[in-house]
C-alpha cells in the first residue's frame, strides 16, 4: 500500500506560504506557513498532521491487540501531542505524547495496559522515525 501527499511552497521561510494536499482529497490546498507552524495562525503544519496520523493509527491499531484479548472497544479516544524542539542548530520532533481513553467492556486493567503499551510500540506511525526515507528532488526553473 502506498499513499501520497503533496506540498507546494512559495517565498522565503518567514513570509512565504504553502499548501498541503492528500491523495484522497481529504485535504486539498490547506494553507500552512511559518505563522501556522511556529505561531497560532489558522492553518495546519507538519507536526499537527503527524499528531493526527499518530492518534488515528494508534486508535485503529489498538483494536488488533484488543481482538487478541477477545474484546472489542465501545470507543477509543486517542490524542497525540507532538513536540518540536530546537536541537543542534536546527529543529527536530523530539517527543510524541499519546493520551488515550477507551471504553472496553470485559477487559481487566492489566490487560488494557498491556495492549496499550504494545500498541504504542507497534503501530506503524510509532515506528515512523525508524522508517526508510527516500527522496526524488527536482529543480524547476
Amino acid at each position: 500500500m502506498k499513499r501520497r501527499a503533496s506540498a507546494t511552497w512559495q517565498g522565503d521561510l518567514k513570509t512565504g506560504k504553502g499548501t498541503i494536499s492528500t491523495q484522497s482529497g481529504a485535504m486539498k490546498d490547506n494553507p500552512y506557513g511559518f505563522n501556522t507552524r511556529f505561531e497560532d495562525a489558522p492553518g495546519t503544519n507538519p507536526e499537527e498532521l503527524v499528531g493526527a496520523a499518530h492518534a488515528g493509527c494508534y486508535a485503529m491499531a489498538m483494536t488488533l491487540g484488543l481482538a487478541d484479548k477477545g474484546v472489542t472497544a465501545d470507543q477509543i479516544d486517542a490524542k497525540a501531542q507532538v513536540t518540536l524542539d530546537e536541537v543542534d542548530g536546527g529543529f527536530a520532533v523530539t517527543k510524541v505524547h499519546l493520551d488515550v481513553t477507551a471504553r472496553i467492556p470485559g477487559i481487566s486493567a492489566a490487560d488494557f495496559q498491556e495492549v496499550a503499551e504494545a500498541t504504542k510500540k507497534n503501530c506503524p506511525i510509532s515506528k515512523l522515525l525508524n522508517a526508510e526515507i527516500t527522496l526524488d528532488a527536482k529543480l524547476e526553473s
